[in-house]
């Protein structure tokens, strides 16, 4: 039985790590032709599958949600051109997201902030009104918060916050407040770290579509939250 394309994908991406330059990518521009097809097929089935349980995905698509697989180097030391990972923003917005949404990356097992590969979803750096709405909102509403987060299946796939937090809890907070630790959070994400084995698996966009399930209801706690009125606040990043 022939291997599920994505142990191509991997392959190919370790190759573009090694030799991340214009000369070798344009001599296997047909293989990531290829390989970006059948990947972009498996994301448009992975968004329909999320459409059955979050309907307002019914209007994107992959050519909507993914990344660009080349590289933004005008501002960046780093002038290697081409990324080695696959990926997508899968949102009623698609991939330009203004609110908290579902993030797909498919890179090589490596030491940076999503470990290689991950499911992701949340709200990553929110400006400054955004945050203060988050924080009340989630202080207002603590039981109902709590009771998404501490999820038995949740927390078993999503298991901690990731991103930037604060030393302190912020000003106009109370230093005790129980809920000091949300407090210090200047983004409101969780991710599930996956190892490219994951992604091996012919069954990964199934599984993937289930996963992703299981943010809906942090996704929809903190876009409602920002859609309310912003309540009056002295508290600062």
């Amino acid at each position: 039985m022939a291997q599920y394309y994505t142990h191509r994908l991997f392959d190919f991406l370790h190759q573009v790590a090694a030799n991340n330059n214009r000369e070798w990518f344009h001599a296997h521009k047909g293989e990531y032709d290829e390989l970006r097809a059948l990947w972009m097929e498996d994301l448009d089935r992975l968004i329909s599958l999320m459409t059955t349980w979050e309907p307002q995905l019914a209007s994107q698509s992959a050519k909507t949600c993914a990344y660009r697989f080349y590289r933004d180097t005008r501002f960046s030391q780093d002038k290697s051109p081409y990324k080695t990972f696959f990926s997508a923003a899968i949102s009623p917005w698609g991939r330009k997201l203004p609110r908290a949404g579902y993030y797909l990356h498919m890179g090589i097992d490596e030491e940076n902030l999503w470990g290689g590969s991950g499911l992701y979803g949340g709200i990553w750096c929110p400006d400054a009104t955004m945050l203060r709405k988050l924080r009340h909102a989630i202080v207002d509403n603590i039981e109902e918060f709590e009771e998404i987060i501490n999820n038995p299946q949740f927390i078993k796939h999503f298991p901690s916050w990731i991103g930037d937090s604060l030393k302190k809890v912020p000003k106009g907070w109370d230093k005790e407040h129980p809920q000091a630790e949300l407090l210090k959070l200047k983004e409101y994400g969780r991710l599930n770290s996956c190892k490219e084995a994951f992604f091996r698996d012919p069954q990964w966009v199934e599984i993937a579509a289930e996963r992703f399930a299981l943010l809906k209801p942090l996704i929809d706690f903190l876009n409602y939250s920002l859609d309310e009125e912003e309540p009056f606040t002295l508290d600062i990043l």
